[in-house]
């Protein structure tokens, strides 16, 4: 029984996997509250601020859980969290027995249910625990967690959880934590859309852009992206605290979720084709803000670090080809598919 485990305690050993963006300050409130935390990172010069303020350098993902209470994940994508996990010198393979693994990555919920299936058979317990809040809300300390367990198996890590976040929903199952979060991504792109598509309007109708959006802001057609993010928008910030190609995964996520369910999100829809287009033109790793680029003019894009021959190329090479592909369309069944201006080799270990 689930209310019968140990209580993790500050003197409990915790392992944090991939700390990029939002699992490094996450890790910091941990190692802060007095953990004895463990860090692993592709990169390891994503480690080198918690390891000088005192966490341990694993070596490898086996190194870092195989003595550990509690582990947690903060990866990239659905297959970031297949390879972390079910490897052969992988968490499942390497973490003690009675060992906790909590994946705060937004992936997959059939993933989640196999890894909690998977835990629960060799006699671990893995939960899904997505979370919401971007950047600021990790640095703070004041995420909200969306649960894939009920609060009873959830209550031995909850202090631990607690450390840095201020809100915690039970959705009672392996796998609801992710369909719950992906859920909240739904909304949060349509108001992503919202504020740009506003912004655009004004802007063109020379009205004060910056005057017209807290207009909006203070009545009905406000919203939390509107507040945060159309300032940055408007300073031309399009520095990251939440990635676009993650939100690019995360409606592909959603929407192959949303087709096995049977049922169609057409606004779902239009935001993911823009920030398919804005990933395809060199976004994918600007912030989720830079979607207001794609209504700007050439220039200004170009300017932002966009770069729209790389689209002319392909149509001119899809033009070419014979083999009869709509090379226009993502499978949402291929949930990992996302374009990269890098090497894929590299380091997916920045969750937001």
């Amino acid at each position: 029984m689930h209310d019968q485990h140990a209580q993790i305690h500050a003197k409990s050993r915790v392992a944090f996997i991939g700390t990029g963006i939002m699992g490094a300050p996450i890790a910091k409130h941990i190692l802060n509250a007095g953990y004895d935390l463990t860090v692993f990172n592709r990169s390891k010069d994503k480690m080198a601020t918690l390891v000088a303020a005192g966490a341990h350098e694993a070596s490898s993902i086996a190194n870092a859980a195989q003595n550990a209470d509690v582990v947690f994940t903060m990866l990239g994508y659905p297959t970031d969290v297949e390879d972390v996990y079910l490897a052969t010198a992988g968490i499942l393979a390497s973490s003690k027995k009675g060992a906790y693994l909590i994946d705060l990555t937004t992936s997959s919920p059939e993933l989640a249910r196999d890894i909690h299936d998977a835990a629960e058979v060799s006699g671990r317990h893995a939960f899904d625990c997505p979370v919401t809040g971007g950047q600021e809300g990790a640095e703070a300390g004041t995420l909200t967690l969306i649960i894939g367990a009920d609060e009873p198996t959830a209550a031995p890590v909850l202090p631990l959880l607690q450390t840095f976040s201020a809100k915690q929903y039970y959705f009672g199952a392996a796998g609801k934590g992710q369909l719950a979060k992906l859920a909240n991504q739904v909304s949060l792109v349509s108001c992503m859309v919202g504020y740009a598509d506003a912004m655009a309007l004004a802007e063109q109708a020379d009205l004060d852009v910056q005057q017209t959006l807290q207009m909006i802001s203070d009545g009905m057609g406000g919203s939390v992206a509107m507040t945060r993010l159309a300032p940055k928008s408007l300073a031309g910030n399009y520095k990251p605290g939440f990635l676009a190609e993650h939100l690019h995964k995360d409606l592909n996520l959603a929407l192959a979720s949303a087709q096995d369910l049977g049922i169609t999100l057409p606004g779902t829809e239009t935001a993911f084709t823009l920030y398919d287009l804005l990933c395809q033109v060199g976004g994918s790793r600007m912030g989720t803000q830079a979607l207001t680029l794609l209504y700007a003019d050439q220039e200004t894009g170009e300017a932002a670090g966009l770069d729209w021959s790389i689209l002319e190329a392909e149509q001119d090479e899809d033009e070419g080809c014979d083999c009869g592909h709509d090379h226009g369309h993502h499978d949402h069944e291929h949930c990992h598919k996302h374009s990269h201006d890098h090497d894929c080799n590299c380091d997916h270990h920045h969750e937001d």
